[in-house]
């Protein structure tokens, strides 16, 4: 007898412990995160706090992707060495991407600190661009809305959907 009550505490008392867990986990599901806005750095340097920013902006953006994840493109800001040199490498991979196609459903995102720059950068990596060969992706610019149409005209022969997202 005494087993019995024992065995039966036991089941009653996990009862009840998978009841309060399915309790917080429907709660968690009813009650939506709030994402905290993040300002716009205003350190051309910090990469870490531009990456948070433009984050943020990506996933409020997503709409129509299908693809696994997106694929980022920071475009480093300064006329110093290091940031010419990292806006030519960050040039070649974008060119190089460009040359083979994407797949549709993917979502290629560009910004930087400074917003001529990345145009820049996104107007040279398209300007031999196949037609067609970006249909169904989306390219999303990060900017100024006085770049946004010399961006737009360069990534419109791609095919490409075009999504514009003020700094």
């Amino acid at each position: 007898m005494r087993k019995f009550v024992l065995a039966a505490s036991v089941a009653l008392t996990a009862a009840l412990a998978l009841t309060a867990c399915n309790k917080s986990e429907d709660a968690d599901k009813a009650a939506p995160v709030q994402e905290v806005a993040i300002a716009k750095p205003t350190n051309a340097t910090d990469t870490k706090a531009w990456s948070q920013y433009f984050g943020q902006i990506v996933r409020k953006n997503m709409q129509g992707m299908t693809a696994d994840r997106p694929f980022p493109y920071f475009v480093p800001a300064g006329d110093d060495d290091a940031g010419k040199d990292g806006r030519a490498r960050q040039l070649d991979n974008v060119k190089g991407t460009v040359a083979r196609g994407v797949t549709p459903g993917n979502m290629l995102v560009f910004g930087g600190p400074e917003s001529s720059k990345t145009a820049e950068l996104m107007v040279d990596a398209f300007k031999d661009a196949q037609p067609g060969s970006f249909k169904n992706v989306i390219v999303l610019f990060i900017g100024e809305q006085a770049d946004q149409q010399r961006v737009s005209d360069a990534v419109a022969p791609s095919g490409a959907i075009f999504r514009f997202v003020a700094m």
